[in-house]
């Protein structure tokens, strides 16, 4: 099986390779895409707790681990690809990443956990935002930030907001957040 590569962009892993099976529906977040997003953040994300909630190559989940990141969960469904997202853990020794082979939808039903950043990136043809979604409040820390990304831009339910947008190619990524999260905390990264 042929074997792709992408680096992780910043911190501690600064320029370490991430491997990822060849798979049609597997795109990881390109380099620029990445940097913009991780700007937007604050680049520092010491002691954030994040999901990953479509972790394909890993790119977005190492990445915020490399930027310290206290807590990473990483949800794959693909047998191969999530033996390809252990084998990175194990190289990198990223301790704070917690790796979980389930479909998106049913993890965020059965999971509990509360989360400042999370990570949707799901597979090109899917547009899975209307079942999303409404799923996600509950997972969300005060401040908490969505991001987005996909061949187009989820369309909103009441009470979410895009903070920032961009487009790279075909590629249309936003930062979501909800609105009762104002008063109760800023983005991550932001004070």
């Amino acid at each position: 099986m042929k074997s792709n590569r992408v680096r992780i962009i910043g911190g501690a892993w600064r320029s370490r390779s991430i491997t990822f099976p060849s798979r049609s529906d597997l795109r990881p977040t390109p380099d620029r895409v990445r940097e913009t997003l991780f700007n937007w953040l604050g680049q520092d994300l010491t002691g954030k707790t994040c999901l990953d909630l479509y972790a394909g190559s890993g790119a977005l989940g190492f990445e915020a681990a490399s930027r310290g990141a206290g807590r990473v969960v990483m949800v794959e469904r693909d047998a191969a690809t999530f033996a390809a997202l252990q084998a990175t853990r194990t190289m990198l020794g990223a301790a704070a990443v917690e790796l979980t082979r389930a479909d998106a939808l049913e993890f965020l039903r059965g999971d509990h956990g509360a989360y400042d950043v999370i990570f949707l990136d799901p597979p090109f043809k899917l547009s899975p935002w209307s079942r999303l979604l409404p799923l996600l409040p509950r997972h969300m820390a005060p401040g908490a930030a969505v991001y987005c990304e996909g061949a187009a831009s989820p369309e909103l339910p009441a009470g979410w907001e895009t903070w920032r947008k961009d487009r790279a190619g075909r590629v249309r990524y936003q930062l979501l957040k909800r609105k009762e999260h104002e008063q109760q905390g800023d983005l991550p990264g932001h004070v």
